[in-house]
């Protein structure tokens, strides 16, 4: 890691592997060689849910809580446990569906609404998302709850509110890098550029290691003709990396000698090729030859 200094504009914004095995048999002292109980039933003892859940390989969590779900189809534990797989394994469309069935069930919970609207605002359903949290009581005051109601807000640029929800979670956690990213990230499209590099700031002082909120600080900075690099910990990848936003940010504002100047940076600081960079440059060039 190197510290540097910074500057740039524009951008938007789910393990461990394991396998977990049972015991197939057991041999009890003057009995016979018995087949371990491996049904749901036998499952419950071990928390082999909890492990599949929270450690195992996505695909491997989907096909065990599917499986089980099979077995034991009145559990709303594993029809929940199933939606959180679909999550984890990149399959929103299919979580949808799982969460739909989960907060049907009568021993549903509130926090199962809130993880249904998420799943729903994956597949671009903001009007259902917002459906569903309305539903939800004031009261239940949660970090993720706010978090998509500060994002439905958004979509739906009342930006007041929004602002409201996005106080609220970050209240709400001891690690708000990822909201503060998404209330900066918020404030860029409106314009607000300042306020913007100042939530960018904060989120990187929670997580250095959040590259998203390192590229949006750039983003930010350089819409406001500040093409230097703020002091933060980043690799000299990162830093070639963001040498080349800040490049194109200048670019984009009509400030291209020093963009050319910044990819050149860029170019020289990556520790390998940076093809990206390197036709960015070419092409410019061609245009001033051209021109």
């Amino acid at each position: 890691m190197t510290t540097i200094s910074v500057r740039n504009i524009h951008v938007i914004t789910l393990l461990l592997a394991g396998t977990v095995g049972l015991s197939a048999c057991q041999k009890p002292f003057g009995g016979d060689v018995r087949r371990a109980d491996t049904s749901v039933n036998a499952i419950d003892g071990t928390g082999l849910s909890d492990i599949m859940l929270n450690a195992a390989d996505p695909r491997e969590s989907v096909s065990y809580f599917s499986r089980a779900v099979g077995e034991k189809p009145e559990r709303t534990d594993l029809k929940r446990g199933l939606a959180k797989s679909l999550i984890r394994a990149g399959e929103p469309d299919a979580a949808v569906a799982a969460w739909k069935t989960v907060v049907a069930q009568e021993d549903s919970s509130l926090d199962d609404k809130v993880d249904y609207a998420d799943a729903l605002i994956r597949t671009g359903d903001w009007k259902t998302a917002e459906q569903v949290l309305d539903s939800v009581p004031p009261t239940h005051e949660t970090y993720k709850r706010y978090r998509l109601e500060a994002m439905v807000a958004d979509s739906n640029q009342e930006w007041k509110n929004a602002d409201s929800y996005y106080q609220t979670a970050v209240g709400l956690t001891t690690r708000p890098s990822g909201v503060l990213n998404n209330w900066g990230y918020s404030k860029l499209t409106r314009g607000e550029y300042a306020e913007a590099e100042k939530l960018f700031a904060q989120a990187i002082t929670y997580d250095p290691s959040l590259f998203t909120a390192k590229n949006n600080l750039i983003l930010a900075r350089g819409a406001q003709g500040k093409y230097d690099l703020p002091v933060m910990e980043v690799t000299q990848t990162e830093r070639a990396q963001l040498l080349y936003t800040l490049g194109l940010a200048a670019v984009k504002a009509g400030d291209v000698s020093i963009g050319k100047g910044l990819i050149k940076e860029a170019i020289d600081a990556h520790p390998q090729h940076f093809e990206a960079a390197v036709r960015s440059l070419r092409a410019l060039e061609a245009n001033v030859s051209n021109g």
